[in-house]
């Protein structure tokens, strides 16, 4: 056992007498020197920064959306009429399930009968003419052309009355 304890303080000894000396550095020592005896670059200067422009919040001069709005803009909107209204009489046909904007005019067909529009949406393609409905707000087939089909809407205004709005469904091309 001394045998071994000897041994081992030996070699202890042996590798740090290894790692001394003063040859270890020189290299590392040079290349300091050399990047000391480089110019360095120079320093970029800081960056001009815009000063900050104010925003001023004019909320105070608008009205609230919480009060009702004045009687000029009551009277600046469109009114409808009580002479126009829906027939709520009249049963409805299967396009008025569905909003227009479901809707694409992808051909048109004509014959003895007149001239029939095909709409595709709504699960399929569908044969319509002048006078069928379609859309949720009881839009009527006014007109039909090889190009486009015009569609006149009825919708409330929002004070009692109803206003036609007419609406416009375009071929659609092929690509």
């Amino acid at each position: 056992m001394n045998r071994a304890r000897l041994a081992l303080c030996a070699m202890l000894l042996a590798s740090l007498l290894g790692c001394g000396g003063s040859d270890g550095f020189a290299d590392l020592q040079t290349f300091i020197n050399e990047e000391r005896t480089k110019p360095r670059p120079p320093i970029e200067p800081l960056p001009t920064f815009a000063s900050y422009a104010p925003f001023t919040y004019d909320s105070m001069l608008l009205r609230s959306p919480f009060q009702p709005p004045h009687k000029l803009e009551l009277s600046s909107r469109i009114k409808g009429s009580r002479d126009i209204k829906p027939d709520e009489n009249r049963a409805k046909q299967f396009l008025e399930g569905f909003s227009i904007d479901s809707f694409e005019m992808v051909g048109t067909l004509a014959n003895s009968h007149g001239r029939y529009a095909l709409l595709s949406g709504a699960g399929g393609v569908h044969r319509v003419k002048i006078g069928d409905y379609l859309g949720l707000n009881y839009g009527r087939i006014v007109l039909i052309d090889a190009d486009k089909m015009e569609v006149v809407e009825i919708v409330p205004d929002g004070q009692g009355g109803w206003l036609e709005r007419p609406r416009s469904l375009l071929l659609k091309e092929r690509s």
